[in-house]
């Protein structure tokens, strides 16, 4: 049997402060965020989760910094970088009960922004695994949630440590740029079946 390629750098520690390119795909590359219209993205409803859930990433993790993204029709390019305190201060796996109330599975409470009975203990960064796991999640369950059952993420994601400005420059205008340059994407099936 042959061994799964690995995704990730061996030996990197994908907690440490750094910059981080990231893309994340819908399963079978299916177009669920919306539609390319004269090279800007139209986002449809779970698109609007998807660019949504992206945010909260920033709100969430008080050391995640983001700096450019874009949802496309059957992926999301994110640029953040891990800003180090070396601790996390916020809460675990909240589950928000859209009454404006979210329950945080250390029996503390978050209302309105600001947390109730919690033991504010420091924990430890995540990777970006554990962060594009989160965002992946949330996402997922909003939008099956708003009535797209069908929505699944494809396995993993792909990732680059970003460690020069030229690099940083790149990325970033590729990111700015992709909705205009949709019909040369690598993701789209329509001028790139095999992707």
């Amino acid at each position: 049997m042959e061994s799964r390629k690995r995704n990730r750098k061996q030996d990197f520690d994908y907690s440490k402060d750094g910059i981080y390119f990231i893309t994340a795909c819908c399963k079978k590359r299916i177009h669920h965020f919306g539609e390319i219209i004269n090279g800007e993205m139209q986002l449809n409803e779970f698109g609007i989760i998807a660019h949504n859930q992206i945010l909260w990433i920033e709100k969430q993790y008080t050391y995640v910094e983001l700096h450019n993204f874009v949802v496309m029709p059957n992926h999301v390019h994110i640029l953040f970088e891990i800003v180090g305190t070396g601790r996390d201060l916020s809460p675990h796996s909240p589950e928000i009960d859209y009454a404006g109330i979210s329950s945080i599975s250390d029996g503390s409470s978050l209302i309105d922004g600001t947390r109730t009975g919690l033991d504010m203990s420091l924990r430890k960064i995540k990777s970006i695994s554990s962060l594009i796991g989160a965002y992946k999640t949330t996402s997922s369950k909003s939008i099956h949630l708003a009535g797209n059952d069908d929505f699944f993420w494809q396995r993993s994601f792909y990732d680059s440590i970003v460690l020069v400005t030229k690099q940083y420059d790149t990325i970033y205008n590729y990111i700015t740029e992709n909705p205009k340059r949709w019909i040369k994407d690598i993701f789209n099936q329509e001028t790139n079946p095999n992707c």
